[in-house]
């Protein structure tokens, strides 16, 4: 005799509490994200949690590794279709300036500072800058490429911040005197 239960057969559970944890994470951080909000978010039983994952942090390490590698990916793309180092430099300041989600910023922002706390989440930070150099060492100097690479997150949690509208011209100026002092005199602003 059954108990009256009926196992629903759902293959995508896992997936989808991964990518609940991270629509949670975005609107209330790390901090609210536990796994009675993220079971609610992904419409599955709260035991569905501890059945797919060990606990919080397996969780959270695999939905931000999905994150950074969803992000990496889009980055590596656009540095491979630079043809140049002309256009290596304006795909650099399309990805400054495209950078306007406000959920990947949340994100991205989360994660340093889980990174900061907890080192066993510096994993995937250092995961993370190693992609986005060896995209920008497709056409830059490895020194260059580490300076570009802050570069890029400086400016866009500058323009995500700042309370005034900034001129897009700062990151071309910006991204072409830190490239052209690499292999040339900077040149002038304007």
């Amino acid at each position: 005799m059954t108990s009256g239960r009926v196992r629903r057969f759902d293959p995508e559970r896992r997936d989808r509490i991964i990518d609940s944890c991270l629509r949670v994470i975005a609107e209330q951080g790390v901090a609210g994200a536990s796994h009675r909000t993220i079971a609610a978010a992904a419409d599955v039983p709260l035991g569905s949690m501890t059945y797919h994952f060990s606990g919080m942090d397996e969780l959270l390490h695999e939905a931000f590794e999905r994150f950074t590698t969803s992000v990496s990916d889009r980055f590596e793309e656009r540095m491979a279709q630079a043809g140049s180092a002309d256009e290596a430099r304006e795909a650099v300041v399309r990805t400054i300036l495209d950078a306007a989600d406000p959920r990947e910023t949340v994100l991205s922002h989360e994660l340093y500072t889980l990174a900061a706390r907890e080192p066993s989440f510096r994993d995937l930070t250092h995961g993370w800058m190693a992609r986005s150099r060896r995209g920008l060492e497709r056409h830059f100097d490895p020194e260059t490429a580490r300076l570009l690479d802050a570069l890029i997150e400086g400016l866009q949690i500058h323009r995500a911040l700042d309370t005034q509208e900034r001129d897009p011209s700062d990151a071309r100026i910006a991204v072409a005197r830190l490239t052209h002092a690499a292999t040339g005199p900077t040149p002038a602003a304007g």
